[in-house]
């Protein structure tokens, strides 16, 4: 089996992606009875990643049915009109939101160069391709969609993007979260299990719907749930608590008042590294400023942009 693919569930696999470093974005695959569809592709540079992966498994690209955009930001769906290209039968599922974002890229690819900076965008993200309308389904919140004999209701969460969708299975309470249920990065896994937190990031973020948001996922009470960064988490009703006072700390960090997003990022890290020691996390400042830096960066941006909302 390539290394890049691992297997976290009966007939489910984690594809890195590679974004910046191992362990931080994945794709899923899902796959039943010769059926299967990709959850989220990564960025461009990843595609041909997911196309191994078909092959390490002995499926026929043909074989996948559906790509499921969880959200339509880069770090999810950015490989999405690539993969498509190479998938000949794959319908792309998408909220009716995001619809518009993948027939013409051109908006979100300017949007993300405007808040990654041109450099960053064309090293990372670099490649986007439009996706044909005709390839694209959108999906309302309570679509049902049957891969092999598995069937996955798509649910309307939004709170990180307007437009989020995450996919149930009824069946095992397997859930596909996207963005909404926060990011858990292996790295920080400890004997007290996975430490999971907020993400605030630019530019629909909504403390209040992502908390009903949250509330309704917990609400299914999942066996497990597969986050785009990074895979599977169980022990779901704690994380979901901790997500959730998060999410208020991400919103009362930005009410303090803090001068500049510099600061907001700073307070975000000082936040966090408290929540890692009572979590038994080594206290190495240098390995969790390279582990959370970005994510700091990227909340407080987002932060920046609700409070303008919201005061104005």
């Amino acid at each position: 089996m390539n290394t890049d693919v691992t297997q976290v569930g009966d007939g489910l696999y984690a594809i890195d992606t590679y974004l910046e470093r191992p362990l931080m974005d994945a794709s899923h695959l899902i796959v039943d009875q010769g059926h299967a569809a990709f959850v989220d592709t990564g960025t461009p540079a990843a595609v041909p990643r997911l196309t191994a992966a078909l092959a390490d498994l002995d499926l026929d690209p043909a074989a996948v049915e559906y790509i499921l955009v969880t959200h339509v930001h880069l770090d999810h769906a950015g490989g999405v009109g690539r993969l498509a290209a190479a998938l000949p039968r794959a319908k792309v599922i998408v909220h009716p939101r995001g619809m518009g974002h993948l027939i013409d890229p051109s908006r979100l690819v300017a949007a993300t160069r405007a808040v990654y900076g041109a450099q960053y965008y064309d090293r990372v993200y670099g490649g986007v391709v439009a996706v044909p309308a005709e390839r694209i389904e959108a999906a309302e919140d309570g679509r049902r969609i049957a891969i092999g004999r598995r069937r996955f209701d798509l649910l309307h969460t939004p709170g990180h993007a307007l437009h989020h969708l995450a996919a149930v299975d009824p069946d095992t309470r397997e859930v596909f979260s996207g963005d909404t249920f926060g990011v858990s990065y292996r790295e920080f896994d400890t004997a007290a299990g996975a430490f999971i937190i907020a993400t605030t990031t630019p530019t629909q973020f909504d403390p209040q719907q992502l908390l009903a948001s949250i509330d309704r996922l917990l609400d299914l009470r999942p066996s497990a749930v597969y986050l785009t960064h990074y895979s599977r988490v169980g022990d779901i009703q704690r994380l979901g608590a901790d997500l959730k006072a998060d999410v208020e700390a991400m919103a009362a960090i930005a009410r303090a008042g803090a001068s500049h997003r510099e600061a907001i990022g700073a307070r975000i890290f000082e936040h966090w590294s408290r929540r890692l020691d009572a979590h038994g996390f080594p206290a190495d400042p240098a390995r969790r400023h390279a582990l959370l830096d970005f994510d700091a960066a990227l909340n407080a941006a987002g932060l920046d942009a609700w409070l303008s909302r919201t005061l104005h």
